[in-house]
């Protein structure tokens, strides 16, 4: 049986469409646009996970937008007791590490961690152009530099995006994710540059873009959106890539390789 923890975004709406009989499970604060079966805090992690095998939960997949959560020393239950000190780790850690930290937790109890795109393969595109506008020689490079910025960032266990214009950084992802960024970008020309961080583990937190991003990097007066191959996620893609193909825009899937 399948358990999805499920977090904001449309993301786990794409999942549950796939897997209807998974069992919803959402962190207390991070309501998803999916009925939840089953709701938790962190402070009772001990408790969900004896929940979930239970229920008969073989496997688990992370998918939506979470915040790090507070933790209330008093809340934390009997069952969790035992937890706290990698729970404690976690948290004085970047978003993969903390991942990581959890998701190990999750397997220790007999756990198997699935990613999104494991069980949706279909949104993650192979290499090429969606649109019908064409990344020209400026776009290239200006992805090269994006590649480089993104890169750096995940050393740091940072963003995954930033906003390129020619040879300029105009902005970079940090903890309000790729909306706000963009909603603090107006330019005339450039590009959404979005890849994983490097060495991520890509069972959870892989980047994803979809009809929000694409309405956001059109009113950003952007140029298009350059994404790494089998790296980022593309949810609704006829739509993102009919709305791009309307602004003359270009979605760019880049093999990870190049550049």
């Amino acid at each position: 049986m399948l358990a999805l923890v499920a977090g904001t975004g449309a993301l786990p709406p794409a999942i549950i469409s796939a897997f209807p009989d998974a069992l919803v499970c959402a962190l207390d604060g991070f309501t998803p646009d999916i009925p939840v079966a089953l709701s938790f805090r962190l402070e009772h992690l001990g408790s969900f996970l004896a929940k979930l095998t239970d229920r008969g939960v073989t496997q688990v997949c992370f998918a939506g937008a979470v915040q790090r959560p507070s933790v209330d020393p008093a809340q934390i239950d009997a069952a969790t007791l035992p937890l706290v000190p990698v729970i404690k780790a976690a948290m004085s850690k970047g978003d993969d590490g903390a991942l990581r930290a959890i998701m190990q937790l999750f397997e220790a109890h007999g756990l198997q961690m699935v990613a999104a795109h494991d069980l949706v393969p279909e949104l993650l595109p192979v290499a090429g152009v969606l649109t019908s506008a064409k990344p020209d020689a400026d776009m290239m490079a200006e992805a090269v530099l994006g590649e480089r910025v993104v890169a750096k960032l995940g050393n740091l266990d940072r963003g995954q995006a930033c906003v390129i214009q020619g040879a300029k950084l105009l902005a970079e992802e940090g903890p309000g994710g790729t909306d706000a960024m963009l909603g603090s970008v107006r330019a005339q020309g450039g590009i959404l540059y979005k890849a994983p961080k490097p060495n991520q583990d890509r069972r959870a937190d892989l980047p994803v873009i979809g009809i929000g991003t694409a309405h956001a990097v059109i009113a950003a007066g952007l140029d298009g959106i350059v994404v790494t191959a089998g790296g980022v996620m593309v949810l609704d893609r006829d739509a993102v890539v009919a709305a791009m193909d309307a602004a003359g825009k270009v979605v760019w899937v880049r093999p990870e390789t190049e550049g």
